[in-house]
């Protein structure tokens, strides 16, 4: 966590890596929240992070930003465990009482999670008492369409889920799948941020940060880059994802690759709508890119991981 930023003590930041997303504990005597779950793969090490942070204490609520497999991957863990009360945004809520994989980005993107129950629900307008702080909940648009922050007035902290990161934002994946809204969506929700007074953006991802004004330059450059060409954001998205794959699988053999791609639909939608690649050239393209990035390496004839999981 970032040392030049102070939260209050009834907040624990669990900083994860990028197939989790970040737990955020709130703890009060009368509730313990924690706010994202991960992803399925790390639900074992969630529960025991979790178990830690409550300091005996059992969960009585968990919310979600959103319903991303790294943002409510644990969820049906933490359920079993706790059996705690279970609150995903409004408009998530047909998606996962239906188990729509499609438009989960589950199956297209070979990721997984184990289907949980909902309690409730939350909108924008909303406020939500948790670890004894009020909390609006914002619309957080762009990334994932029916995406929430919540924001405290008192505290000036925002909890931004994948609306904001340090160093940019989520894949803005809906602009890839035709909405026209998308982009204009994201710049919505960046400059809803602008508008707040904000000392500390507790993210998805990566450490909590209080430059809140030049994170926000960064989104919003990164923003305009992809809406002068939105190859650019494809190409992005294929990297960003592989990249996850392989934090979970922890190695793919090269020569399997290309299989590997085919049998997942993000893979082909993408490449065929935008790039335009044989299979082959898409592979190099896509290894060349991450070793480049320092995100891959090889192993034995094997693609591996080189960033945190």
């Amino acid at each position: 966590m970032d040392t030049r930023v102070e939260l209050p003590a009834s907040i624990t930041v669990i900083e994860r890596g990028w197939l989790s997303a970040n737990n955020i504990v709130l703890a009060h005597p009368d509730c313990m929240t924690v706010v994202d779950s991960g992803y399925d793969s790390h639900k074992s090490q969630t529960l025991a992070l979790i178990k830690h942070a409550l300091g005996g204490r059992r969960l009585d609520w968990l919310v979600n930003t959103h319903c991303h497999s790294d943002h409510m991957g644990g969820n049906a863990a933490l359920q079993r465990a706790y059996s705690c009360r279970t609150t995903v945004p409004e408009g998530e809520a047909l998606l996962i009482r239906e188990w729509d994989e499609a438009r989960l980005m589950l199956g297209p993107a070979g990721q997984k999670a184990e289907r949980f129950e909902i309690h409730d629900t939350v909108a924008a307008g909303d406020v939500l008492d948790m670890g004894g702080i009020e909390w609006q909940a914002i619309a957080a648009p762009g990334h994932d369409m029916h995406a929430l922050m919540f924001y405290s007035v008192e505290q000036r902290i925002l909890i931004s889920g994948d609306a904001l990161w340090e160093n940019g934002f989520g894949v803005i994946f809906p602009a890839l799948y035709g909405d026209a809204t998308a982009f204009d969506a994201t710049q919505a929700t960046l400059d809803s941020i602008a508008a707040l007074d904000v000392d500390a953006v507790i993210p998805g991802h990566g450490a909590v940060f209080g430059d809140v004004a030049g994170a926000l330059v960064r989104a919003r450059g990164r923003l305009d880059y992809y809406r002068q060409d939105i190859t650019r954001l494809a190409r992005h998205c294929l990297k960003v994802i592989l990249t996850f794959a392989l934090l979970d699988k922890r190695r793919i053999e090269l020569a399997g690759l290309a299989s590997y791609l085919a049998a997942n639909s993000l893979y082909r939608d993408l490449n065929q709508r935008f790039l335009g690649l044989a299979e082959q050239e898409l592979v190099d393209y896509l290894v060349s890119d991450l070793e480049k990035a320092g995100a891959i390496g090889r192993d034995a004839g094997a693609i591996v991981p080189l960033v945190a999981a």
